[in-house]
């Protein structure tokens, strides 16, 4: 198994990007009072994260709508 270094953007760009947006978008927003908060704030991200959320690398498509000009 490979391991990146942490904080390592050239290494895995797209999970860093991914770490970023989600420290951007939700740890830096919340101040949570339980793991099971964070767990639902979490899954109710992702969801829109992986579905509605425009991303750069689909030229600012959403991942929908991308799958859609397959």
């Amino acid at each position: 198994m490979d391991y990146t270094q942490p904080g390592c953007p050239y290494q895995n760009a797209y999970i860093e990007r991914f770490n970023r947006t989600y420290r951007q978008e939700v740890l830096d927003l919340y101040l949570f009072t339980s793991l099971k908060q964070v767990q639902h704030i979490t899954e109710h991200w992702t969801t829109i994260y992986n579905t509605e959320r425009p991303h750069d690398s689909l030229n600012d498509m959403t991942p929908i709508d991308y799958k859609l000009t397959l």
